[in-house]
């Protein structure tokens, strides 16, 4: 049976912070001419770091409760870390030593290498981040935090190893243009194998988180979590299907990016022309 509190409201509590988090974060982050500036960068970085904090103290503290309003700070507390790693690396702050472009020419493994240069710092930082909250919870009542931040983390380098090998439509306009040297780094504009079955791992586990919300029992703080993962799972399926489909991101987001149609570079070229390196 499904339940409005139990399965439809944490769909739809998840929907509005995805939606209105990405669109901040864009915002907060935006340089040149276009929003607030980079010269606010160090406050973007100092905001989301206070807020990460409070993410990481309401994890702490809801821990050891079982209660669906522990879930639901346990939740937020969780993307309120995870955005503050987003904002780190997209101010830059938290990238990796290389910040250049890919050399021409670049195959395999030396690629790979480049690559990894580029983001590597905060994939440190989000690893070391998700052992650190696993090792927080273990054997706690409320485990929703840790999961919803290692699951964001797998989603999340799903995504970037489908654009360095390649994806049908690799849309740049949330990427700020201090980091546009990272679309040199994108494969070919191409539909893969490696993407259909990240989609299908995708969607295979929200079954499972589904499957979980509903055999729980009803109105409890299992079914609201299970519900909550599922949602997070569905949004990652998404947002693989983006890069599938002729799908812009300033149609979701134009409103925190009111400019970007107008940067250069906002979009790489679908066609392959003058695009980023092959692999």
């Amino acid at each position: 049976m499904v339940s409005w509190s139990g399965h439809i409201l944490p769909f739809i509590v998840t929907v509005m912070i995805w939606f209105l988090a990405t669109g901040l974060i864009a915002f907060s982050v935006t340089d040149g001419t276009e929003n607030r500036g980079r010269a606010t960068f160090r406050r973007s970085v100092a905001v989301g770091g206070a807020a990460g904090i409070a993410g990481l103290i309401a994890i702490l503290l809801t821990s050891q409760h079982v209660s669906v309003a522990a879930v639901y700070v346990s939740f937020v507390g969780a993307l309120l870390v995870w955005g503050w790693h987003e904002i780190g690396f997209l101010t830059g702050a938290a990238a990796g030593p290389r910040r250049s472009a890919c050399q021409p020419g670049a195959r395999g493994m030396d690629r790979f290498m480049q690559a990894s240069a580029t983001v590597i710092h905060h994939e440190i930082a989000l690893a070391l981040t998700a052992l650190m909250l696993i090792s927080l919870s273990w054997n706690a009542a409320n485990q929703i935090g840790a999961m919803v931040f290692v699951l964001m983390f797998a989603l999340r380098l799903s995504s970037k190893v489908n654009l360095f090998v390649g994806v049908p439509n690799s849309t740049t306009e949330m990427l700020p243009p201090h980091l546009s040297y990272l679309k040199s780094y994108f494969g070919r504009n191409r539909m893969t194998w490696l993407l259909a079955v990240s989609i299908g791992a995708i969607l295979a586990t929200a079954a499972w988180f589904a499957s979980l919300a509903i055999s729980a029992p009803l109105g409890s703080a299992e079914m609201t979590g299970a519900s909550l993962l599922t949602a997070l799972c569905l949004l990652g399926a998404l947002e693989h299907f983006f890069l599938a489909l002729p799908f812009r991101d300033g149609m979701l987001w134009g409103w925190a990016l009111p400019q970007a149609g107008a940067r250069p570079g906002s979009q790489t070229d679908l066609g392959g022309k003058g695009g980023p390196q092959p692999s």
